[in-house]
Order: structure tokens, then sequence, then C-alpha cells
């Protein structure tokens, strides 16, 4: 069912975000035909009624207004459509992050139901100890290279700092090898659920503001020239559909 729920999800989000940003270049491209008006090429010869000058001056007033804030509504629909990118990619790199720390807490509870097991017998010899040595250090080193590890870590292996005895057999090395992967991945996995979660929230104030912008445009251009400016415009800047959709992290 999750996987089901997290597949629509994924087809649903990026296709409203796609409309969305569809109908707001259709829209701009009115606002640009509605705004752009060529200047005179010659003086321009003052009216002599006080009104009139007064009209013209403030349709020229609203004609700058509504060209200011078009492109303004323009950058703002491309900062949301950054935010919207950033978020979906943060959102991939959260999916990465549960999937390695549900592989490291399975490995971890794996090994973690064989430890009541007798651990295998061998004899107590310098030779002996100083294979198990090796055994932790390559594994402590190969678990570093792929990330698992820090090297604040890897440095606590290499030294013998408590926790880590290389003179355990290397089924019990392996067991405390594991658990520590599992709570490194863990403490990655909360860290992209908190960057997703801060970086959806960056998405959604920059949607609302280019929603208002949009709107604030439109009505610009109605002011301007409210014979000109076609009704269906207005459902540019209504929401087609949830922009995005924010799912909370696995854990707490």
């Amino acid at each position: 069912m999750e996987k089901t729920v997290l597949y629509q999800f994924l087809i649903e989000v990026p296709r409203a975000a796609a409309i969305w940003s569809v109908l707001l270049v259709l829209a701009f491209g009115v606002l640009t035909v509605l705004v752009a008006r060529p200047e005179p090429s010659g003086p321009v010869e003052q009216p002599a009624d006080p009104d009139a000058a007064g009209a013209a001056i403030e349709q020229a007033d609203l004609h700058r207004y509504a060209g200011e804030v078009a492109v303004a509504a323009a950058g703002a629909a491309q900062n949301a459509d950054r935010r919207r990118a950033a978020w979906r990619v943060a959102q991939a790199e959260l999916d990465r992050a549960w999937a390695a720390y549900d592989e490291a807490e399975s490995a971890a509870r794996r090994l973690a139901g064989v430890t009541g097991l007798p651990t295998p017998r061998t004899p107590r010899t310098p030779a002996e100890y100083a294979a198990r040595e090796r055994w932790l250090r390559r594994a402590a080193m190969a678990a570093h290279w792929r990330g698992d590890l820090t090297a604040r870590q890897l440095s606590d292996v290499l030294a013998r700092r408590p926790g880590w005895d290389p003179r355990r057999h290397p089924a019990e090395q392996e067991v405390v090898l594991a658990r520590v992967v599992r709570d490194n991945r863990l403490a990655a996995y909360r860290s992209a659920a908190e960057r997703e979660r801060d970086l959806w929230r960056a998405a959604e104030l920059a949607g609302e503001a280019a929603r208002a912008l949009s709107a604030e445009a439109y009505a610009a251009a109605e002011r301007l020239r409210p014979d000109l400016l076609p009704a269906p415009g207005r459902a540019a800047v209504r929401r087609s559909g949830p922009v995005l959709r924010w799912r909370p992290a696995r854990l707490g």
C-alpha cells in the first residue's frame, strides 16, 4: 500500500507542477503583450485640459507599475521552480537514506540473532590475535570508504579506543561494526529528513509568493486595459491542484 501511494505521489506532483508552470508561462506571455506598448517617437503634445493631463500621468504610472509587477511575477515563478526542483532532489536523497538505513538495520538485526550462538573456538595465540586485528582493520577501512564510518570512528578503531577490542573474534566484531553502521545511517537519514522538510517549506513559500505576484500582475493589467484582458486568464493564478505534497519522515 505504501509503495502504491508513493508511486501515485511521485506521478501526480511533477504533473501538477508542470501544469502550473505552463499556465504561468502563458499568463506572463499575455501580460507582456498587454503591458508592452511602443513609446511615441516624436514629442508628446501636452493636453490643454488639466484633467486629461492628470489622466495621462495616471495611465503612464499604471503602465510602468504593470510592467514592473509582471517582471517580478516572472522572476518569482522561476524562483518557485528552482525551489521545487531542489525539494524534489532532497526528497530523492531522503528515500535513498531511508533505504540505506533499512538495509543496515536489517543486517544488524540479523547479526544480533546469532549472538547467542557459541563463539567459534580458535587457538589463543599471538598469531590469532594479530589475525583478528587485521580483520577488524580491513572491515573498518572498507566501511569508511563506503561512507559508513566517519574518519573519527576509523581512528578509534585503529587506536584501539574503548568500544573497539581487536582481541574479539571476528564474529563479535562484525556485530559491533554493524550496529555502528546502522546508527550512522540513522543519523544520516534524520539529517536528510530535516533538509527535505526545510526545502519543502521554502518551496511552499516561494510558490505562495509566485501566485500572489501573478495575481497582482493580472490585477495591474486589468486596471491598465480592462477591455483587452481575456477573462480566462484569471484561471492561471488559481491553484490547479496541490503543487507540493509533503510527507512526514518515517522516524521521529
